[in-house]
């Protein structure tokens, strides 16, 4: 078996991470066995490898959370998968329903659990998610993190639909699929972006409006415009602290806004007031629970929608991927696919 690993000597940037050789596993009792096909990055993986992320990374662990593969072993007890299932896998090993806790959150897939960045990935059974059949394995393999934070933004507590307005803030993986769950759920979408090749390619994407921010940097006053002075519904900010009060200034009243993302709080952020009287609610999720992947794999089989792919990369260059996941501005998920 081949896999990469971070090195315990070195767990900073690309420097961390080695291809290495490693037995086939073989399951425990309530344990899959899955042959990987394709695995995706996400912002979480390089706060990893930089030491950012609010997790330890534990040296020695296959990185990457997302990824798809074929069941080709079982171990005792095994009922929610069977030989040959195309599945994919939770964010959080245990998180099955309900509220998340502390304990549910500190067991992640490519962070303390080995990942998919590997030609064999050992699930626990409670974590084996099935993927819709319309979707190659590059598109099933963006689900994981991305793909169901942005289900969360957008379709909890109370799910956006017909005559809501949903705003996007970035145009990352989380903000396109926002874009996506948005209209598969019959809202009306306004996108924030930076540049004009990607205001037309979320309009291409379903985006009903987009405001360029750097012709109009007070894009929340345009957002205020479009929706005739009252803000949009559902707020999904996949930047971050310093666009919150921005995001808080284009929402309605008692609208529900969501920061997605785990970063590092700025040191320097001024402390105002950004609520301006306004009643909302603002929260930040924590990906979603296997629930609510099933719930979103539904409603995307249902629609038939496809998650954006930037770029694939074949295994053997796999360090290639993260550079430009890092440095190539990617529009879409990077993919690595596992021969």
């Amino acid at each position: 078996m081949n896999a990469f690993a971070y090195h315990a000597e070195s767990l900073r940037g690309l420097d961390g991470l080695s291809r290495r050789a490693q037995p086939v596993p073989a399951p425990g009792p309530h344990q899959v066995v899955v042959r990987v096909r394709a695995t995706s990055l996400n912002r979480r993986d390089i706060m990893l490898l930089e030491g950012t992320y609010p997790l330890p990374l534990t040296a020695d662990i296959v990185p990457l959370v997302d990824g798809v593969g074929e069941v080709i072993a079982l171990g005792d007890g095994v009922t929610r998968a069977a030989l040959g299932d195309r599945v994919a896998g939770t964010y959080f090993v245990g998180w099955v329903d309900g509220p998340q806790t502390l304990a549910l959150a500190a067991r992640q897939y490519g962070a303390n659990q080995d990942g998919w960045l590997a030609e064999y990935i050992v699930l626990e059974e409670k974590s084996v998610v099935h993927v819709p059949a319309h979707l190659t394995d590059e598109e099933a393999a963006a689900l994981t993190c991305a793909g169901l934070v942005a289900w969360s933004g957008v379709a909890k507590p109370i799910p956006a639909g017909p005559g809501d307005t949903v705003l996007t803030v970035g145009t990352g993986v989380v903000g396109l699929f926002a874009v996506q769950h948005a209209k598969m759920l019959g809202a009306r979408v306004i996108s924030i972006t930076s540049t004009t090749d990607k205001a037309d390619r979320l309009r291409k994407l379903g985006a009903d409006e987009v405001v360029d921010r750097a012709t109009t940097p007070d894009w929340e006053h345009a957002v205020q415009e479009l929706t005739d002075g009252l803000g949009a519904d559902h707020v999904v900010d996949a930047v971050g602290p310093l666009t919150l009060p921005k995001s808080v200034a284009a929402a309605a009243y008692d609208a529900r806004v969501t920061l997605i993302g785990a970063f590092p709080a700025p040191a320097d952020a001024p402390q105002t007031d950004v609520f301006g009287g306004k009643y909302l609610s603002i929260r930040r999720v924590a990906v979603g629970s296997r629930r609510d992947y099933e719930a979103m794999n539904a409603t995307i089989a249902a629609h038939g929608m496809r998650p954006v792919i930037d770029s694939v990369f074949p295994f053997d260059r796999a360090a290639d991927a993260y550079r430009h996941f890092v440095e190539g501005d990617p529009f879409g998920k990077v993919v690595i696919t596992i021969p």
